[in-house]
């Protein structure tokens, strides 16, 4: 009989499934933004503040910045469950990097919604 050892967090296949739909999502926005700025490119700051005044690209920007996050979340964290050995570093770093992204996505909504 052969005993298998069972090692890491198993989280495969809902990774690599978060990292192929966020990644779509991205695509898909960086597509639409590309249009919308090949068709009408802002000159200036109210140029910009035109195309983002809109309540859909509001959303639309949220949804790619929430996916970037999460994207980087999960790449980030795979890295140093496989490089850092260490328990207490790589929990300490889980955790910088779990505040970092949480504050980086409320900013982004402060950024979008006070335009």
């Amino acid at each position: 009989m052969v005993k298998r050892m069972v090692t890491g967090a198993h989280y495969g296949l809902r990774d690599w499934l978060a990292q192929r739909i966020t990644a779509v999502v991205m695509v898909v926005f960086i597509l639409c933004l590309a249009g919308i700025l090949l068709i009408s490119p802002p000159h200036d700051y109210a140029g910009w503040k035109a195309v983002f005044s809109n309540q859909w690209m509001r959303i639309a920007s949220f949804l790619f910045l929430v996916s970037l996050f999460w994207h980087a979340w999960v790449g980030v964290r795979n890295i140093l469950m496989d490089y850092v050995h260490a328990t207490g570093i790589r929990l300490s770093l889980q955790i910088l990097v779990i505040l970092s992204l949480l504050f980086y996505t409320v900013w982004s909504v402060e950024i979008l919604w006070e335009l």
